[in-house]
């Protein structure tokens, strides 16, 4: 971490008291993933059977998303989720010291085809993903995947610490990370190079941000419909990020093809075809590996 200057997405002067903490944080990232797991297994303990954290949250948003289930396969869910995340937590960190090589052999694209046939095409492409798997892998795969071409929008973080080490951490194998309010200007910038630029979809959209609404996993849900003016405005090729964990460690990443911006530019008024399209590709995705999504997340706070 540079130890001088400020911080490109604040403003603020770099503290040199955070070497030490990052220092800290490097050294454990060189442990092997087998002894991460080690720690992942604790932290699982403690924010499942001591913590409980956020425990209300998880098992009401599995409750309203799964009416189906009986308490106790909510409750094997919600600890099933626990232990995925804990693992999650260690991959990140890991992130720091990861060689690429590995890092490619645990995260593999089954169809990049789909996105090199854009990048031929000199078109921008937004990628819409959400909070499966581990989120953090996939913008430093795409970098190795498509060298040059890989950023993702992220919301600036105001503990200074962590905004300088998730920046560095995503940006480590050559992606750009993009403040969320200067995405339009990222993408105008970079018009007709053929890049992608990945946007977490999946999160709750209030009433000042205009939602789209629509039922996903038996609940009023809102969505913000970003993917679908940017696409509309920019004619953008648009593709749904599905990744499930297919073993401790691995990852497949698979990509499926969305309306784009010219399919969407022709829809009705007050529809949003990408947005939906996203929902549906999501919602199947997590009935099928529910414990892989972030359920801590208070995603349905916001109400019709």
């Amino acid at each position: 971490m540079a130890t001088k200057g400020t911080i490109a997405t604040t403003g603020r002067p770099y503290a040199w008291y955070f070497e030490p903490l990052w220092w800290l944080l490097l050294g454990l990232a060189h442990l092997p993933l087998t002894v991460l797991y080690l720690f992942a297994e604790v932290i699982y303990f403690l924010l499942a059977y001591v913590v409980r954290y956020r425990w209300r949250v998880v098992t009401e948003n599995l409750r309203n998303s799964f009416p189906e289930k009986t308490p106790a396969e909510i409750e094997r869910t919600g600890k099933a989720f626990y232990r995925h995340f804990a693992q999650v937590v260690v991959e990140i960190l890991k992130l720091a010291a990861i060689s690429p090589e590995e890092l490619g052999r645990r995260m593999r694209f089954t169809n990049p085809e789909l996105m090199t046939r854009h990048f031929a095409e000199n078109r921008l492409v937004l990628s819409l993903g959400s909070h499966m798997g581990n989120w953090e892998w996939i913008l430093n795969g795409a970098a190795l995947e498509f060298p040059g071409r890989a950023a993702g929008v992220y919301k600036p973080l105001n503990n200074l610490f962590f905004e300088t080490l998730m920046r560095r951490l995503r940006t480590r194998f050559g992606a750009d990370a993009v403040p969320m309010l200067a995405t339009l200007r990222y993408l105008v910038a970079h018009r007709g190079e053929g890049r992608t630029l990945s946007l977490l979809t999946d999160q709750a959209a209030g009433p000042e941000d205009r939602p789209y609404w629509t039922q996903f996993l038996n609940q009023d849900t809102s969505f913000y419909t970003s993917a679908d003016r940017l696409a509309v405005q920019l004619d953008c090729a648009v593709l749904y990020v599905g990744i499930r964990r297919v073993r401790r460690g691995y990852y497949e990443v698979t990509f499926t093809e969305l309306p784009d911006g010219r399919a969407a530019k022709g829809a009705p008024a007050g529809t949003f075809p990408i947005t939906e399209a996203f929902a549906r590709q999501l919602e199947t995705d997590m009935r099928a590996s529910p414990e892989q999504y972030l359920w801590t997340h208070r995603r349905w706070k916001h109400k019709r």
